[in-house]
């Protein structure tokens, strides 16, 4: 988590931004993370010296040639600040683009990529708050794009928003990748999900990733990125070059129009993790028409021609809602055997909606619904108050569905209020009742002892057969059973005798009083 120092820096580093006339949020993003990443090359180059001095061998795939050494954050950051900004204006920002083939995605993203800094002043008084950041934990860079990306959600721009990282490793550890396995996000923004999944790889098969067939499927096609805001895949393909990924597939692609009708993606991953946008409608007339057709619906054959109110306004097209489309194109992506975990509005669970009873029979019939975490409304303020759960399923096209884990999420380790505070501080013990990821977790490694919980417990499972009877409803409170417990009370006779019985020893204490005035 971040210090407030950092938070600090960060605010300042901002404010700096703003002041010097770049006032676009996403713009100051865009350019912080240009400066973060070209600082993270040279700490790379620099950790590639370091074993290279230990070893004694040539340097492993420099980043910089010693002809490029003035391209260096270590060498220019010290610069006169007119000399450092023609040089990372002319040769230092234009270097960063070309990084990797110009077929790559990395570079595709890049080629529009516009160094906006007006001033020397302004880079040499960002450069050196940057450079004061400390960068050595492993999960400050990722903090520092959460915070970034929270003022992004502050100043209301294109509705985005971070998912919570603590809930992104959650969902990754849940599906548990492994080596084999494609991973995708079709709503990537700035690759959350798929940097959580990076370093869970990390850690579970470090030893593995040194052998060359694993080493090349990591670098080159385990991990694949949607998105169709151009700001969000620089950063996103940025931010998985950071984590070591050579060639990261992050692609401009609306997922769900029909404009790749003729080019669908199906049965491609066998892991799908997600956050898809769930505040907004899509125009049906742009819909891919499998996507319409997993919701019980079908497009018209042609875009119905324009109505007007009687004020001679555009009558509302339309639409359908993002987030079962969202699903509908997740069961497409998955190979079968493929798992999925998908954040969702809790409308998703109970909407009453054709289309949304739909795709919930889809998930529960056609395919494997494994488990339903409801999720405390708090989680994604300051930017939302809505009330979101996970579906974790397994896409298998032949059904499968038994019976469904639910889990009541009370607590995430941090306050529920807009603050959003640890409420664990670091060292400290983890209690169940401020977190209950780790319980969580534990229960769902050992689901063969959920069967046994009953449904006043904060987990449990639902039977296929009673979901189906309850129109396959699948909020929690359908199901959970709540505990009454019987309070016993005196009667009010009891209750007037003690009361009388006080009112006299308050007599009493009074007149005591009044003779020692007297």
């Amino acid at each position: 988590m971040l210090t407030g120092k950092i938070k600090n820096q960060i605010d300042e580093i901002w404010e700096s931004f703003w002041t010097g006339g770049v006032s676009n949020p996403l713009s100051v993003i865009e350019q912080i993370s240009y400066l973060l990443f070209i600082r993270r090359l040279d700490e790379i180059q620099l950790n590639k010296e370091r074993q290279a001095n230990l070893t004694k061998q040539p340097i492993e795939s420099p980043i910089f040639t010693e002809a490029q050494r003035e391209l260096r954050w270590s060498v220019f950051k010290d610069k006169d600040p007119q000399l450092m900004y023609d040089l990372v204006r002319d040769k230092v920002f234009p270097f960063i683009k070309t990084l990797q083939d110009e077929n790559s995605s990395f570079s595709k993203h890049m080629k529009d990529a516009i160094f906006m800094i007006p001033k020397a002043s302004l880079l040499d008084q960002v450069v050196q708050m940057i450079d004061g950041i400390d960068m050595a934990a492993r999960d400050t860079k990722g903090d520092v794009y959460e915070y970034l990306l929270s003022k992004i959600a502050s100043a209301g721009v294109n509705g985005q928003f971070r998912t919570p990282r603590h809930i992104i490793k959650m969902m990754v550890t849940m599906v548990k990748p492994g080596l084999e396995d494609t991973i995708c996000d079709p709503a990537s923004g700035t690759c959350g999900f798929l940097m959580a999944s990076v370093e869970y790889l990390k850690q579970h098969f470090a030893n593995e990733l040194l052998q060359s067939q694993h080493k090349a499927h990591f670098n080159q096609d385990m991990f694949s990125g949607f998105d169709f805001d151009a700001h969000m895949l620089r950063i996103g393909a940025m931010n998985m070059m950071l984590h070591g990924i050579e060639n990261p597939q992050i692609e401009y692609r609306d997922s769900l129009s029909e404009a790749y009708d003729g080019n669908l993606l199906s049965d491609a991953y066998s892991i799908v993790l997600a956050n898809p946008p769930f505040k907004g409608s899509v125009d049906i007339s742009t819909l891919a028409p499998d996507l319409l057709k997993a919701l019980g619906k079908t497009r018209p054959n042609k875009p119905p021609a324009p109505k007007l109110d009687k004020d001679g306004k555009k009558v509302k097209i339309q639409t359908e809602k993002s987030e079962l489309l969202f699903l509908a194109l997740i069961i497409r992506l998955l190979k079968a055997g493929g798992r999925a975990a998908v954040i969702v509005p809790d409308g998703v669970l109970f909407g009453s909606s054709n289309a949304h009873r739909e795709i919930r029979m889809r998930l529960i019939d056609d395919q494997k619904l494994d488990a339903v975490i409801s999720m405390p409304s708090g989680v994604f303020k300051p930017y939302a108050g809505v009330s979101t759960s996970i579906l974790l399923f397994t896409k298998t096209t032949t059904g499968g569905t038994d019976s469904v884990w639910f889990y009541d999420m009370k607590a995430d380790g941090f306050s529920l209020d807009d603050k959003r505070n640890p409420l664990v501080a670091e060292g400290e013990v983890i209690t169940h009742e401020l977190d209950n990821i780790p319980d969580i977790l534990a229960r769902w490694d050992n689901r063969a002892n959920e069967l046994k919980r009953s449904r006043a417990e904060q987990s449990f499972f639902v039977p296929k057969a009673e979901i189906v009877e309850n129109g396959y409803d699948l909020s929690i409170n359908r199901y959970k059973e709540t505990v009454h417990h019987e309070e016993v009370y005196d009667s009010p006779k009891e209750i007037l005798t003690r009361l009388l019985a006080l009112e006299d020893e308050i007599q009493g204490e009074l007149k005591e009083l009044e003779q020692m005035l007297n």
